[in-house]
Parts: structure tokens; sequence; C-alpha cells
């Protein structure tokens, strides 16, 4: 008996030994001569990161068998619905600079050892994330970041996913000062009631605190209306992304039917032309006169000045180390704990990518309203299934002056706001102290426009009663 143990135990150690010989050999890390966009290239091709972060995946031959094969597309669809991978896997084996975000999900996945799953690298060896792997894609990480941004952030802080604000963009002066007159000429609405600044008043925090805008008639719009406030850093305009720059932006309040309503640009254009100061002044800057590019070529310009820069955060970010409370970073960190920052990330802490509302849980199923056509979100330009419920992320910055939340309006207050995202979007259920350090740190992302702290004028009780 006592040989058949000893034997027993010398086959398993020989297994062990195997097992690990062989798992280490189908476990290698790149060549350290490849460049380093090609290495984590070739990690994640092992990792099979497409497999399920992609839109038409190869499936195993197991995938057939039918109780591995709901197993599988249930993480395929899982997957998919997260994160596409295609665009990020072509930037990164052309060398080519990836999203913020894109870059920010990846690393927080690697930095929590999330991927690829047991169950699949159990079954696809070589395919597991060691920790010589993990160092090359955070250093992968680190250049690219460097790469990415150019604000001057040092040591530890200069690889945060989270950026400060520049102090000053480029514009054109005597194009924004027309701009600035355009933003508040309700000249541009069909009855001469309602001007850009009606939805996105400069001392209301860039909205006008409602659930719904007002538009011509007393009209109600049917999506909450985003501050005008760092709306330059958004890689897109409109919560479904329907315009690709602040000009194309601009030029569809002034023509929406429930907004400002006019017939045409020929309309708007023939009233301005007939103020002969204003006409004179605007050839002076633009020599063919007043067209509908150039009114929004003007606006554009205006809103390029419309960045709030040296919030208490921003200059913590900047080396500052006194500039932040502690619940204040204790609040940052949990934000990037609860992934928050892999969506909120850039300078605007968003604006960089559209998401699924409701990633963790059915927010529109336990909502209780409703659906209408805003909700379908990016759907509605594109008409694929995988867009609707998809938004362009909103920016956090001055957040806490620019109540209501949500693209739906729904939630009044930053603590409702905080404690659902935790639940619909990370599927976690934040405590009363996590929701308030979080709040805490938001706060401390309230930024100053032309060297006055951002605010509004409008109290809850004026607009909700209450």
């Amino acid at each position: 008996m006592k040989k058949l143990v000893r034997v027993c135990a010398v086959v398993l150690l020989v297994a062990a030994a195997v097992m690990t010989v062989v798992y280490r050999a189908v476990n290698r890390v790149p060549s350290s001569e490849l460049p380093l966009n090609e290495q984590v290239y070739q990690i994640f091709t092992d990792g099979g990161c497409l497999s399920c972060h992609s839109e038409d995946p190869e499936l195993p031959f197991y995938a057939k068998i039918p109780v591995a094969g709901d197993i599988i597309k249930a993480d395929i669809d899982s997957g998919y619905r997260a994160y596409d991978m295609t665009r990020f896997m072509e930037e990164l084996k052309a060398n080519e600079e990836v999203n913020p975000v894109e870059l920010a999900k990846v690393e927080k996945v690697v930095l929590d050892d999330r991927m690829p799953m047991a169950k699949y690298y159990l079954v696809h060896w070589g395919s597991s994330l060691t920790s010589a792997k993990r160092e090359i894609v955070l250093e992968w990480v680190r250049q690219m970041r460097a790469r990415i941004y150019n604000d001057g952030l040092e040591g530890e802080r200069a690889n945060e996913p989270v950026r400060p604000i520049d102090q000053t963009l480029e514009y054109d002066a005597a194009k924004a000062a027309l701009g600035f007159a355009l933003f508040h000429d309700p000249r541009l609405s069909v009855d001469n009631t309602v001007s850009c600044a009606s939805c996105h008043a400069l001392e209301t925090a860039g909205v006008d605190n409602r659930q719904y805008s007002h538009g011509v008639n007393d009209q109600l719009g049917g999506v909450n209306a985003p501050t005008v406030y760092n709306a330059v850093y958004n890689f897109v305009q409109f919560w479904d992304g329907r315009a690709q720059t602040l000009a194309a932006q601009a030029a569809g309040p002034p023509l929406n039917p429930v907004e400002m309503a006019s017939e045409s640009f020929d309309q708007i254009i023939a009233k301005l032309k007939a103020d002969k100061k204003f006409a004179k002044a605007f050839k002076a800057v633009y020599p063919d006169g007043i067209t509908e590019a150039n009114l929004t070529d003007a606006i554009e310009q205006f809103e390029r000045t419309l960045i709030t820069p040296n919030s208490a955060f921003d200059k913590w970010l900047r080396g500052d180390d006194s500039a932040l409370t502690a619940q204040e970073l204790e609040g940052y960190e949990l934000f990037k704990k609860y992934d928050c920052a892999t969506c909120h990330a850039g300078p605007n802490l968003g604006g960089l990518s559209y998401e699924l509302m409701g990633l963790r849980r059915h927010y529109f199923a336990e909502r209780g309203l409703e659906l209408t056509h805003e909700d379908n979100g990016r759907f509605k330009e594109t008409g694929l299934e995988r867009d609707r419920h998809r938004f362009k992320v909103p920016g956090l910055r001055n957040v806490e002056h620019t109540w209501p939340y949500y693209h739906d309006g729904t939630r009044e207050t930053l603590e409702e706001a905080v404690r659902d995202m935790g639940l619909y979007q990370s599927g976690v259920e934040l405590t009363d102290a996590e929701t308030a350090s979080i709040v805490a740190f938001l706060k401390s992302l309230t930024g100053e426009y032309n060297g006055s702290p951002v605010t509004t004028t409008n109290s809850r009780e004026d607009i909700y009663g209450h």
C-alpha cells in the first residue's frame, strides 16, 4: 500500500512538473526585440480577446456541443455587448494612437487581472495573462498615454486616465466675438424668442437645469440638454453623436421644429442681413458675408472659449498635493476602482466614446417609464441593434451644477446619479460613505470660466418647486 502511495506521489509530481514546463512554454512572453505595440498585439491575440470582443468571432469546434455552446454564446454576447475591440486591435497593430477610453479599459482589465476568464485559458493554453505579460501591457499603456497627451503632468500623475483642462485653446478672437453675439441672438429662432443661451446659459453652468428644455411656443424637447462648457473636448456632439463638430451641432437647433423651428438658414440669414450694423460687422470678419457655414463657424469659435480650467482636481493633477481633501482623494480612488474612469476619461471626464446605458443591469426595464425615441440613443443614427441604448458619455466637469442627470434627466441630485451609476454601469451597490466620497470628488471638478468659478443661478426650488 505504501509503495502504491509513493508511486502515485511520484506520478503526480512528474505530471505537475510536465504541466509546469508546458504552461511556461505556451505562455512565453513575446520577444523583446519586437516593437512594444507588436508585443502587446501578440499578447492580446494569444489571449483570444477577439473571440468574445468582436462582432463575428471564429467559434471553436466545441461551440457546437449543447451545454458548452450555450456558455460560449453567453460569454460572446456579454463580451461584445460590453466592448468591441476590433478597432483597438487594428490601431494597436498599426501603432496608431488609440482612443483614451479604450486605453483606460484595457489598463483596468489588466490591473484587475480579469481577462481572460479561467474557463477560457484552462481550455486555450497560452492565453493566460502572466505577470510578465501584464508588465509589457502596462508599460505600453504608459508610453501610449504620454504620446496622446502633452499636458505637462509629471511623476505618477502623468499616467492618470483623467487629465486636466487646458488653460487656453486656440481660437479666432474676432470670429468668437461674433459667435458670442449669435449664441445669445434669438433671431436664430422662427419667432425671435429662443437663443442658444436659452438652454445653455453661461450663468447656469451651460445648461438650463430642466429635465427637458423649452423651445418655441413652449414646446418640450425629449432629451436633457448637455452643458456647452468643455464641449470642445467631445469627439462628437449630441447624445446620439449625430454631429461630428461643434459647427455641425450649431446648425441643428435653429432648424429643429421643437427647439428654434426656423424654416431654413435662408430665413435666418435674411433677418440678420436686415440688421445693417450686424451685417457690416460680420463682413469685416467673414469677407463672403453671412452664410450658414460662417454662422456656425463663428459659434464654434466662441464655444472653443468655453473651457473651465483650474478646478481643485486639476491643481492636484498638476502637482498641488494640498488641493484635494482626504475624502476627495478617496472618492477619486473609488471612481477608478469601480471602473468609472474607464468611460469618464480624458480632460472632460467623458465625451470620448459611446457606451451602453445599463451595462450591468437593465436600466430601461427598471426605470418604470415608457420608452421614447430618444432612449434609442446612437441606434437612431446607425440602425444597428448593438447601438440601441448607447449614448455619448457625458463629461463630468462642473457636474455639481448641471443637474438633472442622465440623458432622460430623471436623477435630480448628484447622490442619486452616482448611486445608480454604480448599480447600472458598474454592478456595485455603493455604501453611503462611498457615495459621499465620490460626490466630493466630483465636486472638485468644478472649474473656472474667465477667472470665476462655474456655478448656476437656478435653484431646485425654482425648477422643481421643492
